[in-house]
């Protein structure tokens, strides 16, 4: 099943605060309580993660989701198969499925490039502080 919607938005299978908050301003159901009442209100979400220890699995699944979609995206405008893109990457296609599972962080940047060499695309990675 494929979603339109940028998974970044998505974090173990929910919406993260901020997105939830935009959603809800969009909608017009915002709930404007005080600060006092809702404390984390306003903090980062990446100091919440990192004070309950979360940080590194939360940004490893985030990666994960983005390429995921992005890869999926990709065969789906391709009209590419899994069995075609396993074809095209010269591996098997259990290897294309964990690929495409975005619960599965565990992946190659051997995987990831053969993937996107098979679609005609570069990767490009960034460190950001």
């Amino acid at each position: 099943e494929q979603s339109d919607q940028c998974p970044t938005c998505i974090f173990f299978d929910t919406l993260c605060p901020a997105a939830l908050w935009l959603c809800e301003t969009e909608k017009g159901t915002t709930n404007m309580t005080s600060k006092k009442a809702r404390p984390r209100v306003g903090s980062d979400f990446e100091d919440f993660l990192r004070e309950e220890g979360r940080l590194a699995e939360a940004t490893a699944i985030a990666v994960k989701r983005v390429l995921a979609w992005e890869l999926q995206r990709a065969m789906t405008a391709e009209g590419v198969s899994q069995a075609e893109m396993a074809r095209r990457m010269h591996t098997s296609r259990a290897v294309v499925r964990r690929l495409l599972d975005d619960s599965d962080p565990s992946v190659t940047l051997a995987t990831i490039s053969r993937a996107a060499l098979a679609l005609g695309k570069q990767v490009r990675l960034k460190l950001a502080a």
